[in-house]
């Protein structure tokens, strides 16, 4: 697990960072009156660039994620590209986090539908009718939100990374089994069965499977094979353990980074109403179980607040569905039932993992070009072109960089301790990954 508790609250570090957040292009923010559970707070949100008769509302993942620091290069971007950008500091989070008292807001506050009602709320502060709205990740699930509270604030929407239930985890585990551990697919048949070994060599089924999740998501099956090789022969010591940190800490209570990823108490959502850790069963690939630890400080799971088989269908404006092929989070058979249900909606698959947003710009705003010029259709016959492009240096780069330096410094710390070892070679890597089905 992951730990940032040196960032301590009132600390030097966390003032910092809020000064750093207060300095925003474009923040305002709109007072949310007391309800019989929540106090009175200001909401804080950020609008950047050319004012629009119909503007982007960016609604990040999470829950937790904040939207005035995490966000700044793509609002940067896209205002430079013309777009008028709305962005909301979600209740609980950043700039938002806190009551007109100065005390954090209650459990009690964090509930889908006052989120989706706070974005409803910046629209009406802001004196805008219409807005396309871009959801990624937990952020689809917002944004269907407002499609569904909210239908005539909906010009367009874009879902990248789609959360469509509570029941998500079994298309997830499903298709993450399929492809990683039992094989099915011709491009992943040898990573699996490479999983498979290090598992039955001794390692650990949850973090074996979450370091697999990483890797292929942010690296393809060149990079995880290289893992797993490395694992098997022994040389891999620091660069396992290292990413054996990160498996379930995106959810980890203790996990605050402040302005940027902030679980408690938002993380109430997740567990509350939207089932981020349901029953495990024992199995490879179990979201739950990584997330065992986290569920514990949270009310468990009591329902979801919409039922979207039922209200997607209703839904009357174009819609684009961005799935990344080698998303294990949302995988693409969820993208691909949000297409088959929304009537005017426009699949785009791209060679990329989890949130196009927060990993590959070009295509983020490739597809808001889209929207809106109001030429969604045409992104059905794009997805080469979107692979063709460039995400830059993002974390699918960095994360790649940095697991084969850490490789690399494992097999030549190995090599010095160890002189006598079999010559294993230096790690091979294999660049760009093959598309998954």
């Amino acid at each position: 697990m992951v730990r940032t508790d040196w960032i301590r609250r009132g600390s030097g570090k966390e003032r910092a960072l809020r000064a750093t957040a207060e300095r925003s292009d474009g923040l305002r923010r709109v007072r949310r009156p007391a309800t019989d559970t929540t106090p009175a707070f200001d909401l804080a949100y950020l609008r950047t660039g050319p004012r629009g008769a119909t503007p982007l509302v960016i609604i990040p993942g999470g829950p937790g994620l904040a939207s005035a620091i995490p966000y700044r290069r793509i609002r940067s971007r896209a205002a430079r590209a013309g777009h008028d950008v709305i962005m909301v500091e979600h209740r609980g989070v950043g700039l938002s986090r806190t009551g007109a008292s100065g005390t954090d807001l209650p459990r009690s506050a964090m509930r889908v539908t006052e989120v989706v009602d706070d974005i409803a709320a910046v629209l009406d502060h802001e004196g805008v009718d219409r807005a396309h709205i871009y959801g990624s990740s937990y952020g689809t699930y917002l944004a269907e939100g407002v499609g569904v509270r909210h239908p005539e604030r909906v010009a367009g929407m874009i879902l990248d990374s789609t959360l469509l239930s509570a029941q998500d985890h079994l298309v997830q585990r499903a298709h993450s089994r399929r492809l990683l551990w039992d094989g099915d697919d011709p491009h992943t048949a040898e990573v699996a069965a490479a999983l498979r070994e290090v598992v039955e060599s001794g390692a650990d089924l949850v973090e074996a499977c979450g370091i697999a999740e990483i890797l292929y998501e942010f690296g393809g099956t060149g990079l995880l094979l290289t893992m797993l090789r490395r694992h098997l022969a022994g040389t891999d010591r620091f660069t396992w353990n290292a990413l054996s940190r990160t498996v379930g800490a995106e959810m980890a209570i203790d996990s605050r980074v402040p302005y940027t990823m902030e679980v408690d108490p938002v993380g109430e959502i997740a567990f509350r109403e939207l089932n981020f850790a349901p029953e495990p069963d024992g199995g490879p690939f179990d979201s739950s179980a990584a997330f065992a630890d986290s569920a514990s400080h949270f009310s468990p799971f009591s329902g979801e607040p919409f039922d979207l088989s039922i209200e997607l269908p209703r839904f009357t404006w174009p819609t684009a569905i961005i799935a990344g092929r080698r998303d294990l989070r949302t995988p693409p058979p969820i993208a691909e039932l949000a297409a088959s249900l929304i009537p005017d909606a426009t699949l785009v698959s791209i060679d990329n993992g989890h949130s196009a947003l927060d990993t590959h710009h070009a295509a983020a705003l490739h597809v808001i070009d889209r929207l809106q010029a109001g030429r969604t259709a045409e992104l059905a016959d794009e997805g080469p072109m979107i692979d063709a492009m460039s995400p830059g240096a993002g974390p699918n780069r960095w994360i790649s960089l940095a697991v084969e330096t850490a490789l690399v410094g494992d097999y030549l710390g190995d090599r010095v301790l160890h002189p006598r070892l079999p010559r294993l070679g230096l790690p091979r890597f294999g660049g760009r990954s093959t598309p998954a089905s």
